[in-house]
């Protein structure tokens, strides 16, 4: 049984207050929060195993060393990839974005195209724009309609044979969106097309079958599963892993150094330069224990229960618009009350307790798409309630009557 009361015994942050205020914590596509489970995890690193790994012959440094490749292997179970050494260790989904990104830059040519969506945050544009720049590359873009729903028939004309990459993300972090990765995969697959996946909005909703998707890259951030930020991974197909270029040098990614000349270390260790997060890591295999006891699917079936009471809830108000209405999206509320500036409405709920976000969420082309400077945005989690979205309810109500 999925019981929330339960969940939300194991969240201390959930027992605080703000401005004298019950947390109403919304921000969860930002960052979710952290249970005791795991935070016990952090503790009991640092308390009774932290030293360095794999270089260490003493016990605490083999200790360290075992409970980080465990969790290495906890990911690619949870993940379903062909082989442990296919996830790499990175500080999150941003950093895993510009290991594949400096990868290619010696495999793309000027003429070649790369090809994102209109809706990916801007760690999902920028790196493949310097990669554009350095390389002649040109950078083609998949449209959206007012829905906030990709063009499914412009991204099939887009494809070409001069297509290299396909980079879209799993889940709008901006507008709940679910995209259709299978057919994109599938269609870049035909042209030879390599693709990466953005899964960072997706972790914490779904579970993403690596060798199912027969996807080349995927991310994902540690801190949006309920686990500690500065960790992440980004899993990787071997063949593409061995032609990329490591990202970094420095310890730990090499076989053997001179002068003359250095050889880098198999996979994974070729991408996993110097010391890394171990707590981290390590943690990030504990969040995904905690949650999988809980249930993806409960999860998702009780996030959906979230989504269609706060969209009910939320259009009651009058003037209120919501942004990203697609048939097939995740727990996520983007909206604005005409009239009002996202920033001012943002303000005036964080002093009754309420935290959402507010802003263009690093996702700005979708704003300038719908001509709004920002929205405020409340993401939901299976920790939250229907009780806490009528208390944002009747804040932006409260807000509407002070600033209209």
């Amino acid at each position: 049984m999925f019981d929330v009361k339960k969940i939300r015994e194991d969240f201390p942050i959930l027992k605080r207050e703000v401005n004298g205020k019950p947390l109403v914590y919304f921000d969860n596509a930002a960052t979710s929060q952290t249970p005791q489970q795991v935070i016990d995890v952090i503790v009991d690193y640092y308390q009774n195993y932290n030293a360095n790994i794999h270089r260490g012959v003493h016990a605490l440094s083999q200790e360290a060393t075992d409970k980080y490749e465990q969790a290495r292997i906890k990911i690619q179970t949870h993940f379903n990839a062909a082989k442990a050494h296919e996830i790499i260790f990175t500080s999150g989904t941003t950093h895993s974005i510009n290991i594949v990104a400096n990868g290619f830059s010696s495999l793309i040519k000027k003429g070649d195209e790369i090809i994102v969506s209109a809706m990916e945050h801007h760690s999902n544009i920028v790196p493949w724009q310097m990669l554009c720049e350095r390389t002649g590359a040109i950078l083609k873009v998949i449209p959206m309609n007012q829905d906030g729903e990709l063009l499914m028939n412009v991204y099939a004309e887009l494809l070409s044979e001069n297509t290299k990459l396909v980079f879209c993300n799993h889940i709008s972090n901006a507008l709940g969106t679910i995209n259709p990765i299978e057919e994109i995969i599938e269609k870049a697959h035909a042209v030879g097309a390599a693709v990466l996946i953005d899964g960072a909005q997706a972790a914490p909703h779904v579970v993403a079958d690596m060798q199912a998707l027969d996807v080349d890259f995927y991310t994902v951030s540690a801190h949006k599963v309920c686990g500690p930020t500065g960790a992440g991974m980004l899993y990787g197909k071997e063949e593409w892993l061995n032609k990329l270029p490591p990202y970094q040098g420095g310890g730990e990614m090499i076989a053997e150094v001179t002068f003359e000349k250095t050889t880098y270390a198999p996979l994974p260790h070729k991408f996993e330069a110097g010391t890394p997060n171990i707590c981290g890591g390590i943690a990030f295999g504990a969040a995904l224990d905690y949650m999988n006891a809980i249930g993806f699917d409960n999860i998702a079936a009780y996030e959906h229960e979230l989504l269609e009471y706060g969209t009910e809830k939320l259009l009651e108000i009058d003037g209120l618009k919501i942004y990203g209405t697609a048939a097939n999206k995740t727990s996520v509320i983007s909206f604005n009350l005409e009239g009002a500036h996202p920033y001012d409405i943002g303000s005036i709920v964080d002093k009754l307790g309420i935290a959402v976000r507010t802003g263009h969420h690093c996702a700005q082309p979708i704003m300038d798409f719908f001509k709004i400077p920002g929205t405020i945005r409340a993401s939901f989690s299976f920790y939250n309630t229907k009780e806490e979205i009528d208390v944002l309810v009747a804040g932006v109500k409260r807000a509407k009557n002070m600033l209209l």
